[in-house]
């Protein structure tokens, strides 16, 4: 039996990779505004320290984890507009 175009669907149907893709954006947005948090904490924590006197060098370089992965996660949110233009301008 042969199955319609109509009603049948493939596992990999464009819809469920584009709902995947959202939620995965989402993800990305949400641990980059967590992140902010974080860094906005230990900076504000380093001045802290640095007015108490002379801070110990973890308190000094704990800004930069959270620096880093803010970089990589903007960056990714920074070209996606571009990336995904470009692929709907391809399929469509």
């Amino acid at each position: 039996m042969e199955r319609s175009s109509l009603w049948y669907r493939h596992p990999l149907h464009r819809h469920d990779i584009t709902e995947t893709t959202l939620n995965w954006n989402k993800g990305i947005r949400q641990v980059h505004r967590w992140l902010s948090i974080i860094f906005t904490a230990t900076v504000a924590a380093n001045f802290i320290a640095m007015a108490l006197g002379e801070p110990p060098a973890w308190v000094v370089y704990s800004p930069l984890p959270p620096l880093f992965l803010l970089l990589f996660s903007g960056l990714y949110m920074f070209v996606l507009p571009y990336v995904t233009g470009r692929r709907a301008t391809q399929t469509g």
